[in-house]
């Protein structure tokens, strides 16, 4: 399990995201592939948001109320002002709105990346225990996870973004900042594209 120490912007409140979103919506129309243009919602691209209406403070409450915690900050912020995200770029399909999150391990994948790992000869015992405590965020080829076991002295928890095609997990500070490599990630995969053309 690797750690990314790269720096996001903090982004705990919800003017802070429609500032933040509004660029990132641009990054992903400028740089979508063919694949992911063909996915986009005309609406959400002739707005440049890939984004919904916000969460009203009654439906993240009663999300959190659901799951049993409090969500971190920077994703209370976001949920408060984007009920959900399409298209986030890379190999993560979208972000939950509130009805959609929930306990990795009582989802289809959690159950499969659970008996995967608990089976695996090397037991790892260490991606099992984050598998059974995370809540998962996302859908895609790739997921991102976070753990209320892991709370910075800000208030988030520790962000995880798993790929299952190669096993390999990455640590982040927070929502916020899994949110700014994938920014990051769109501009290096645009750049490698615009170089082998």
């Amino acid at each position: 399990m690797s750690e990314n120490g790269a720096a996001a912007p903090a982004l705990t409140t919800p003017e802070e995201w429609r500032g933040y979103l509004r660029e990132y919506s641009e990054t992903y129309l400028r740089t979508a592939n063919r694949y992911q243009r063909a996915g986009l919602d005309p609406g959400q691209a002739a707005a440049g948001w890939m984004g919904h209406e916000p969460a009203g403070e009654e439906a993240v409450a009663a999300a959190e109320q659901r799951l049993g915690v409090r969500f971190p900050p920077s994703f209370r912020a976001f949920l408060l002002t984007t009920d959900g995200w399409d298209g986030v770029g890379g190999w993560v399909g979208l972000v939950y709105g509130c009805k959609d999150i929930s306990w990795l391990r009582d989802t289809g994948w959690g159950e499969e990346f659970i008996e995967i790992y608990s089976d695996d000869e090397d037991g790892d015992e260490e991606y099992v225990a984050l598998f059974q405590r995370s809540l998962e965020i996302t859908n895609g080829e790739d997921f991102w996870f976070l753990d209320p076991t892991e709370v910075g002295p800000d208030g988030e928890w520790a962000g995880y973004l798993f790929t299952p095609k190669y096993g390999e997990m990455e640590r982040y500070a927070g929502f916020a900042a899994l949110f700014h490599a994938s920014r990051r990630l769109m501009e290096e995969l645009a750049g490698d594209d615009a170089a082998g053309r």
